[in-house]
């Protein structure tokens, strides 16, 4: 059977990326292991990017952004501690089962809040092609604690 004979949705439909064969061929941060899995190159992907990032123990990242895209982190193991900001002044808090959101261009790094524990993350961006922009900031020395509140059930 030729391709031209094969069912429509065979390689156009779903794919399914093992775990074990993500790239790391993908823009770094100092810091952090990001790995891509679903990208424009890999999976034809339009408007996603989606893969994980590791940060060691006691480890923290380099200030950085990814320009017009919006990124949600969703913390699988470990404890994410987020500083943003201009000089990275503010900070919050997430572990397992919390998702983070990051708008276009807010400069941010990730830490590692634990001494002991790898901080596991899944990682999707708003494009089909990675962007990261590394910034050089001197953060402030104690950045203020920002609590979410939810804008549509406030009360």
């Amino acid at each position: 059977m030729s391709t031209t004979d094969e069912p429509r949705w065979k390689l156009d439909g779903i794919r399914v990326v093992p775990g074990d064969r993500l790239d790391g061929h993908t823009p770094q941060t100092p810091g952090m292991d990001r790995k891509a899995a679903i990208t424009f190159a890999r999976v034809g992907a339009q408007k996603l990017w989606a893969g994980t990032v590791h940060i060691h123990p006691d480890a923290k990242t380099g200030a950085h952004h990814h320009g017009a895209l919006e990124s949600v982190i969703y913390v699988v193991r470990g404890r994410a501690r987020m500083r943003w900001g201009e000089r990275l002044e503010f900070t919050a808090e997430a572990g397992p089962g919390d998702f983070i959101y990051v708008p276009p261009y807010v400069p941010h790094q990730e830490i590692n809040a634990s001494p002991t524990e790898v901080l596991e993350c899944v990682l999707v961006r708003s494009d089909g092609e990675a962007t990261a922009v590394n910034l050089d900031i001197t953060p402030v020395e104690r950045p203020e604690l920002v609590p979410w509140i939810d804008p549509i059930h406030r009360g």
